[in-house]
Order: C-alpha cells, then structure tokens, then sequence
C-alpha cells in the first residue's frame, strides 16, 4: 500500500519532502562520459542544498528509464528566494475593492466559484529577505512557497549548476539545458500535481490540475470567466498574462462582431435598392450590352446580364455601411490597445510585478552565448570577465541573418508571382470549358459557378498549400538563424525570433490578399492595346476584375485563407499532440495505476518547449492582421474570429491542461515585441482599409456619378451601368487577340461592330479616341480625397482616444503608491520592536546606556556598542 500511495502522489517515499523537480536518464553501454557528468552533476546539486532520490530503471514501467527526484528544502528556497527577490506577503491587503460592478447580478451565469477565482486571500507583499524571517507570514515553510515558485527556484539551480570537477576549470560546463542537449539526460521538468481528471488522493496535494481542467479546460465552460489567478498560481505569470491576453482580445471582438454583423445585414436589407444590379440583370439593358472577350482567343464576345448573380453578392460586402465599419474598426483597434494597457497594468499590480527587475531575468546569460563565445571582456557593472561578441563577428552574423530573410520573403513573392501566372493561364481554359459546359446543367449551383470563381478558388487552395509549406520550412531556417546570431539574452532570443517569424508570415499569408485588393484589375490596358505579365510575348494577358468588381474575389480570398487557417491550426494543435501522447503512452496505459506513477505519466507528455507560447501569439496576431488590415472587403471577419477565438482559448487550455509537461513557471509583466507589432498592424490598418474602399470597391465611381453625371440631376443611380463602361470598335481588336473560331457564343454575328469594357475612355471617331475622359480624372481626385480624409480624421480621433485613456488606471496607481507607503511602514516599525526586545535584553543585564536608534543595525554591534 505504502509504495502504490508513494508512486501517485507528488512526494518523496518519506511521504513529507515535496517532490520539486524530475530529471530523466536511459543508461546506455557506451555512456560511460554520460555516466560521469551526472555522478558530478548531481554531486554539485547535493552541495548546493538540493535532496535527490533516484528511481531505479526496474521500478519504471519500460524497464530503462530512471527517475531522478529533487527537492529543495527550506534553506535553499529561502536563500534564493532572496537572491531572486521573489515577492511574499508579510500582511493582509487591507485596503477596502470598492469596484462593485453595477447590475452584478446580470453576471452571475459567467461566473466561476470564489476559491477557483481567487485561490488565496489578496496580501501586501514585499521582496524576502533571509535575515527577516519573523517579519513575513510564515505560517508553515513546506506551504510557504507555492509549488510554481519552488519549481523556478529549483529551474534556476539546475540551469546554473555545473558538471565539471574543481581542479580542471572548464567553465562552460555547466546548466541543465547542456545535459538535455547533449543527451546526458532525457528530460526535466517539475510534476503535474495530480491526473487532471481526479483529484490526488494524498490530502497534502493541491489538486490545482483537476481544478484547472474542471473549470477552465472543458469545452462546456466556454462562455465562463477564466481563473487568472489559479492559472498563474499553477503555471506562473507568463502563461498567465498570454490567457489573460487572449481572454480580453476575445471580449473586445464581441463588439467588433455585432457591429460587423449589423453592417451585414444593412447591405442584406438594401438589396432592393441596388439599382446597378437591376440595370445588369434587366434583359433589356444588361442582355442587350455586348462585353469585349476577357482573354486573349479563348474567351468569346459575352453579354453583361451573364454576371447577374455577382453583381448582387458583390453588393451585400460593398456597400455604404462598408466605409462606417472601415472607420469604426480603425477606432476600435485604438480602444482594445489603449483598455489592454490598463489591464495589464491591473494585473502587473495584483501579481506583483510592478518593480518586476527585468534585468534579473534577462541578464542571465544563455547557455549557448557563454559556450560559443570565447572571448572574454571587463563586466563594467559586476567588474568580473565575462564572454562577448567581437563586433566585427556580429555584424557578419546580423548580415547572413538579415540576406536570409529576404531570401525567404522573396521566395514567397516569387511564388505569389508563380500563382498569378497560374490564374491567367488557367483562366482561357476555364472559360473555354465553360461556355458549353456540363456545369449550367446542375440545378442549384449552377448559375454560380462562373471561370472567375473557379479560377479564384483554385488560385486560393494552391496558395494556401504553398503557404503551409513554406512555413513549415522557415520555421527551421529562423530558428536557425537566430541562434546562428548567438542572442546574448532569453528576451533578446524570443524578440529576435518574434520579429523574424512575424515579417515572414505577413508576407505569406498576406501577399495575395495584397494582390487582390491593390494590384488585380488596375494595369490592364483596354482592348487593343492590353497590358501583359512579363511583356507582350509571354500571352499572359493581365487579370481583369469580375464585373461585379473585384471586392467579392477579396472577399472570397480573405474567407479561404482565414478560415481554412483557423481551421487547419485547431486541428493541428489539439490533435498532434493527443496522438503522439497516445501513441507514447500506449504500453503504460495497461498497467495498473500502482506501477505508473506521477513522474513516468508527466514524463510520457509532450514538451511544452521553449517556444510554445510563441505560436500561440503568432496565431493570434496573424489572425488579428486578417480582421484589421482587410476588415473594409469583409464585414462577418470579426465574426468569424470571435467564434474561432472562443474555442481557440478551450482548446489552449486542454492542451496545457492534459497534452503537455508541466512548464517551469515564469516570470513576464507584458506580452513582450508582440505589443509593438499590434500598433503597428493597427496603423497599417487604417491605410489598407482607405484604399479598399477608395480602389477596390466601386463606392467612389458611384457617389461620383449620382452626384455629378446623372444626366436626369436626380440622386440616383439610374444610367451607371452604361456610363461606367466605354465603347470599342470590334475591327480594331488585333489578330493574337481575336478569339478563335467557335469561340463566340451563337448569338455573336457580323451586325455587332462595337464591344464594352470596364473603364471611362473615349469612344472610337472621337479626336481622342481611346484616351482617358474627364470623369477618370475627376473620380481618381475623388478617390484620392477620400483617402485623406478617411485617414486623417482616423488618425485624429485615434490619437485623441489614446491621449485621452491612461495607461495605468488612477485606483491602480493609488493602490501601488499606498502598497509601497505601507512597506515601508511595517518594515520600520518591525525594525523597531526588534530593537526595543533587544534593548529590554540587555537592560535585564544593568546596561545604562542610551538607546540606540539604528533600526539597521545587526544585533551584534549594537550589543557590543552596550558592553
């Protein structure tokens, strides 16, 4: 009984020593080097403090592996605890939380118990000191430090401790992150408090896993709060404030989604009025307009109304609501930054992290920095030697590192470029295809399927497997070459990392929507006299836009790429890590609970690397560029992502719950570069989102014509269709341009001279024939003016909204300077007792001498100042 209670709970076989820490290690034959780093390793850790007590192989169930467990005990806690100023409270938080919500009650269904939302009382709290035990609330020092502070401290030991013997001073060899790399051990990392799916049977063990994935981790509580303070308490702040991130980006989405879908349904309800559309579907004015061929000799002459039914789907993305919602989301973008600063400094403050000493974190060095530099230079701070970079060195390595990226970015370009070709040529053989084609014959979806959108959504699919591709190989080459630029620093690393991985998704994942809404249909030249991809000899005849203009092929594109991404990471992100646990765990699962213990069921988890909440922000940022930079052609996007961040935040927290290792906590009081790279998506918005609207769609020909060229002076779009197209002689058309025999449609004969397109030019016998008419010019003014003024008055109120909210709210900053006030305080006073005990001692021993008044000063002096 006693070695089946011991194997599942989270403590030594003496049932008391709380285990803090597991290593890993498969005896090999040959390993003999292997051998003889962890005996010294693990001598060192002994004379640091730390207990171990190893697992034999025949107690683990594949029979090879051994289980090294680590405890820290109190001296070794206390004394790092005060190296890494880690914060512990000394005093109940007194001031009274008047920040009662009006209407509370409305909340209560969202709601999660109280011991899951605040798992410990709320304390003043203050950096430990070792000398001033007394002065803290120790109630009990096995409980004293929570587990994911003990765990970081115990972290902190194993990355620093070396393995290497006295006498031969080979420095280098040190940190736990070596071992692991060069085999040495299998892994290390600290243990899951109990099976996520029952509580611990030992009542000394918290059972905070089960409670995570009960509250938190199940699908069913998707539309609860999250519990903050339990996930930081668990996990530490850095997993923390990434949830608590993504929770607030989520709830600021709700509103950007009502709004986007009211927009929606305002084009839905105004389909009516689309007098454009009526005038294309009428068979009098749309049946009788005869259209130049869209292609060079496979495409035939074709009649307008033939576009009817995009031309009315175009309508329900293009429409006047379109320009209010460009707007809004530029403001919106603004209030979610500005209101994610205060929460973030709402929680800086309830998590202890307001003095939070970067430079604690960030000036311990990476191990690789100090193995691969092997110059050494004059630490003017700490006046020790410490390694470093020769500058010549580092720009050589920023220069390859900065080529390779542009490499890449061009790679993607090139291939972006490859696709375009793509779409031209494949569009002559659908439309050849088509015109005769089975597909007119279905009943539903027939009429639907016309050569643009078979082109566009195969055009979509290629590109999207490209952009898979390619990133699942950039993925290794930044990663590659960030660690080839030797990052002094972890933040350094991850912000080196960030930038690179960032400025290469953009360009993959937003380079053909870039195409779509700013390149596709603006160079085409006009009957005659076409434009052609890579001069006239390559035949590849540039893309017009669909007549229903080009906003729905964006619209069309932004829905494939963004869902089918949303879609294909959630699948990849539940379902990876499942299967490879699975399939890890397989022979262990028909053992019986008694012979599989806590460390050999963590150990069968899946890493949750270095790296591991890097994706998760790419995800969301990448996500967040699609609902902000592109927002003006797609109303429903912000829709879409709240559906998608809804089950992205459960599916987050099972993985973390139930798929992977147990992280060792860490410390972090912002999310980082990812903060930067928002406000500058959210600036690049409002420029994106004026040019959609001012040149992708055709709100700016329409106003321009209604009120300017109706030739009736009524406000209506009565007469746009004819006036938007211009006239072409049929005869001028060149041979390689002509379509070829049984091309044309039956109704094409010899009586048709003249054929239309899209553009506002001169007719033919005019003395300016084919030249640009004075309504070009007017509307390009027109959009022009439009773009100034959008963003100008954007910008304006964007800046007026950040000037206008504080970053840190006033109650937060109140509570921060009282919190400080009170340390002080207490520390002083707490001096002063000690120093009237102390006196009151040696008074008793006949000493008549005048008080002292040092709180400072040790005790010794001040006895010997008595004597």
């Amino acid at each position: 009984l006693h070695e089946r209670s011991y194997k599942d709970s989270v403590f030594f076989r003496d049932g008391v020593r709380r285990i803090d820490f597991v290593l890993s290690y498969i005896d090999d034959k040959d390993g003999e080097r292997k051998q003889e780093r962890r005996k010294l390793y693990e001598a060192n850790l002994m004379k640091v403090g730390l207990e171990l007590e190893t697992e034999d192989k025949s107690e683990s169930e594949d029979g090879k592996t051994y289980f090294v467990k680590i405890h820290a005990p109190w001296e070794v806690l206390a004394t790092y605890a005060d190296v890494l100023k880690i914060k512990v409270p000394f005093k109940a938080n007194d001031i009274p939380d008047n920040s009662q919500m009006p209407m509370n009650w409305l909340a209560t269904p969202f709601r999660l118990p109280e011991h899951i939302m605040h798992p410990e009382p709320d304390y003043f709290t203050a950096s430990f000191d070792n000398s001033k035990c007394d002065f803290f609330l120790i109630d009990n020092k096995d409980t004293f430090f929570p587990p994911s502070t003990r765990n970081r401290i115990v972290y902190y030991i194993l990355s620093r401790c070396s393995y290497f013997r006295d006498e031969c001073g080979d420095k280098d060899k040190k940190g736990i992150k070596r071992l692991l790399n060069n085999g040495t051990y299998t892994a290390a990392f600290p243990l899951h408090d109990c099976r996520y799916w029952k509580r611990s049977r030992d009542a000394n063990c918290e059972s905070d896993r089960y409670n995570l994935y009960k509250y938190w981790a199940r699908f069913f509580c998707f539309f609860k709060e999250q519990p903050l303070n339990l996930i930081r308490h668990y996990y530490g702040e850095k997993i923390g404030i990434y949830f608590a991130w993504l929770g607030f980006y989520t709830e600021m989405l709700l509103f950007a989604a009502v709004v986007g879908t009211i927009c929606f349904i305002y084009g839905f309800l105004t389909y009516d009025d689309n007098e454009w559309s009526k005038e294309i579907c009428d068979e009098k004015i749309g049946g009788n307009i005869v259209m130049c061929p869209l292609c060079d000799k496979k495409c035939g002459y074709w009649k307008l109304n033939t576009t009817c039914n995009s031309s009315w789907q175009s309508h329900l993305f293009d429409n006047v609501a379109t320009v209010f919602f460009a707007i809004f989301m530029g403001i919106w973008v603004t209030l979610f930054l500005e209101f994610w600063k205060r929460r973030q400094a709402r929680l800086e403050y309830e998590w202890d992290l307001v003095d939070f000493e970067e430079e604690q974190q960030q000036l311990q060095l990476r191990p690789e920095y100090e193995t691969k530099c092997t110059n050494r230079k004059l630490n003017r701070i700490t006046q020790e030697m410490e390694p470093y970079l020769p500058i010549t060195s580092k720009c050589a390595r920023m220069c390859l590192s900065g080529a390779t990226v542009l490499f890449w970015i061009s790679l993607i370009i090139a291939c972006i470029i490859g696709v375009i070709a793509y779409r031209l040529a494949v569009y002559a053989a659908f439309a050849s295809i088509m015109k005769d084609s089975p597909t007119s014959n279905l009943q539903v979806v027939g009429p639907y399927i016309t050569p643009q959108l078979a082109t566009s959504v195969t055009a979509s699919c290629i590109n999207f497997i490209i952009i898979m591709i390619l990133n699942l190989m950039y993925e290794r080459v930044a990663i590659w070459i960030t660690d080839m630029e030797i990052p002094k620093t972890h933040l350094e690393y991850e912000n080196k990392l960030t930038v690179k991985m960032f400025l290469f998704q953009f360009v993959n994942y937003y380079s053909s929507c870039f195409y779509v809404a700013f390149f596709k249909g603006k160079f085409v030249g006009h009957p005659g006299n076409y434009a052609y991809m890579f001069g006239s000899l390559s035949k590849l005849r540039n893309e017009e836009c669909d007549p229903g203009g080009c906003l729905i092929e964006l619209t069309t594109q932004l829905v494939i790429v963004m869902t089918g991404k949303q879609v294909w990471g959630n699948i990849q992100e539940a379902l990876v890590p499942w299967l490879m646990n699975w399939w890890g765990s397989r022979k262990a699962r028909n053992h019986p609970e008694s012979l599989y213990s806590r460390w050999e069921q963590d150990h069968d988890l899946q890493g949750f690397g270095q790296l591991g909440l890097f994706y998760e922000y790419l995800e969301m940022v990448i996500q967040f560029g699609f609902i902000t930079l592109f927002v003006a052609s797609f109303p429903l996007a912000p829709l879409l992502a709240l559906i998608n961040n809804i089950i992205e935040v459960r599916v987050d927290s099972w993985k973390l719950t139930t798929q992977f290792r147990r992280p060792v906590a860490a410390k972090a009081h912002s999310i980082g570069a990812w903060e930067e790279i928002l406000s500058g998506i959210a600036i690049l918005s409002v420029v994106t989102n004026a040019f959609i609207v001012a040149f992708t769609s055709d709100m700016i020909p329409r106003l321009v014509y209604m009120y300017a060229y109706q030739p009736d002076s009524q406000r209506n779009m009565k007469g746009y269709i004819n006036d938007s197209l211009s006239v072409f002689n049929i005869s001028r058309i060149q041979l390689t341009s002509r379509p070829e025999e049984g091309e044309n449609p039956s109704w094409f004969n010899s009586s048709i001279t003249t054929c239309r397109y899209r553009d506002y030019r001169y007719p033919p016998g005019h003395e300016k024939e084919y030249e640009h008419t004075m309504q070009f010019w007017h509307i390009l003014a027109a959009k022009l003016a439009f773009i100034i003024i959008m963003e100008h008055v954007v910008f304006s109120v964007k800046f007026f909204v950040a000037w206008m909210i504080p970053d840190v709210p006033s109650d937060v900053r109140a509570r921060v300077k009282r919190e400080r006030y009170l340390v002080q305080e207490y520390l002083h006073n707490y001096e002063v007792e000690k120093l009237k005990v102390q006196l009151s001692l040696n008074s008793s021993n006949d000493c008549t001498c005048t008080p002292m008044i040092y709180p400072s000063l040790p005790q010794h002096e001040v006895l010997s100042e008595c004597l």
